[in-house]
């Protein structure tokens, strides 16, 4: 265990935990939400630090990150745990294994250095915490984070967005490139599909990110009858636009999952009529998500539609960005190239 950052004590041993927008106060001998963070004798304790239930060597476009060191590799990790409890959850079996197992931690004794070391002997240019929310493991990822730093390799969250400012600015100079769910443009979507989450800070996370430099992507996940109207698109679309219209958006398929087996995979066809909007709308880099061989996943330059990246799948066939640059009408195209 270690104790907790971004924590206040209170009166007769609670403490607030600062690091996730639900902000728990959480009595003596309890835990936050997340399930993974004990309130012992006033103090707040990490109970998944170092303790890592999955690691591996990814594409960074699995993230997904197009615009991010593309064609590299990121050494994934994670705990168990997460601050929400998403119906559709791929990776339901690891974060939301302290629920479904009596508050039981599990992981693999792994850290920080060793993280490193294995990421930085791997080839790989980042490490990705990734997999499950890695707010609630933060201490563990921002102690890993400092190391990495010093041998020279990028840091990545892929996350909900639904850390606190406090977090972000702990972030700040840490982590280097997001990928941040916006799962929907509706309250009730976050309430009834989450888990009793709210769209406001997600949305505040992501304007901030920008402000403080962060690199970000923006990935919303299309379920058949939940979230595909596009009304609802449009608005969401609308402000990313207002943040900043060159923030790549993926647009992505579902799949059936975890207790939302039985809801069938998004037709490709609304896929497709969503990202399309987005154009429509002003962002300058659209994806389509999960549909491996569409040509939603390449990049094209935004001034005149150039191919500059053709991928399949997590895979790059060809870029042809030259110093940052569209060969062919020489338009800068917003990217971070290793």
């Amino acid at each position: 265990m270690k104790e907790a950052y971004l924590y206040k004590k209170l009166e007769d041993k609670r403490v607030r935990c600062d690091l996730c927008s639900f902000r728990c106060v959480v009595q003596d001998g309890e835990k936050g939400k997340c399930g993974v963070r004990e309130n012992i004798d006033g103090v707040l304790y990490s109970l998944v630090y170092e303790k890592a239930v999955a690691k591996s060597i990814d594409p960074i476009e699995k993230k997904p990150l197009f615009h991010f060191l593309p064609g590299t590799k990121s050494f994934s990790i994670a705990t168990v745990g997460c601050n929400f409890n998403c119906l559709y959850c791929q990776n339901h079996d690891i974060s939301q294994y302290p629920f479904e197992h009596n508050g039981k931690i599990i992981g693999e004794d792994y850290p920080p250095h060793k993280v490193v070391e294995d990421a930085v002997e791997s080839g790989c240019d980042s490490i990705a915490y990734t997999y499950t929310e890695p707010t609630i493991f933060f201490e563990y990822a921002v102690d890993t984070a400092k190391i990495a730093k010093k041998r020279g390799l990028k840091n990545v969250f892929v996350t909900n967005g639904y850390m606190t400012k406090e977090t972000i600015d702990m972030m700040d100079g840490l982590i280097d490139a997001v990928n941040m769910d916006i799962k929907s443009f509706s309250d009730a979507y976050y309430i009834q599909i989450a888990g009793n989450a709210r769209l406001k800070p997600v949305l505040n996370s992501l304007e901030y990110m920008k402000k403080k430099g962060i690199w970000v992507e923006a990935t919303t996940l299309i379920i058949p009858g939940v979230n595909e109207e596009p009304v609802e698109i449009m608005a969401l679309v609308e402000h990313i636009y207002e943040i900043d219209p060159a923030i790549p958006w993926h647009v992505s398929r579902f799949f059936p999952a975890y207790k939302m087996d039985e809801v069938p995979p998004t037709d490709v066809r609304i896929i497709k009529n969503l990202a399309e909007i987005g154009k429509s709308l002003g962002l300058k880099y659209v994806y389509t998500g999960n549909i491996p061989g569409d040509e939603g996943e390449n990049t094209y330059c935004p001034a005149c539609g150039e191919l500059l990246i053709n991928r399949y799948g997590f895979d790059i066939l060809s870029n042809r960005i030259v110093d940052g640059k569209c060969p062919k009408c020489g338009e800068k195209i917003d990217i971070v190239e290793s």
